[in-house]
């Protein structure tokens, strides 16, 4: 069994979002490529996004911090901090309204 802390993963994914050109960072927390289940610390500096792209399976996004909104096609979610949001099964996007760190969860399509 492992445990750490997530709010600390925030504080440093944030840090290296902040110091980096696009003001992202993200890192696996658990699972990859050869597991169904994959979690992902996602920062955003305020202003930043994920541009839009395809949905890879069920997935939810949980925001530690700051405060986010998700957009798949007419439809926005704005999600802050203890929020849990359920990934639309399209096509997104994700801004960071206020620096966040978000937690994402996926579920890959078989």
């Amino acid at each position: 069994m492992r445990k750490f802390s997530l709010d600390a993963l925030a504080r440093e994914q944030l840090k290296l979002a902040a110091s980096g050109s696009t003001g992202r960072s993200a890192t696996t927390v658990y699972g990859g490529h050869e597991h169904v289940l994959r979690q992902t610390m996602v920062a955003l500096c305020a202003g930043s996004s994920l541009t839009e792209h395809e949905s890879p399976g069920e997935a939810t996004l949980i925001v530690l911090r700051g405060r986010v909104r998700l957009h798949s096609g007419d439809d926005t979610w704005e999600g802050r901090t203890g929020d849990m949001l359920l990934i639309p099964p399209a096509r997104h996007s994700l801004d960071a309204v206020e620096d966040s760190a978000v937690v994402l969860t996926v579920a890959k399509k078989s």
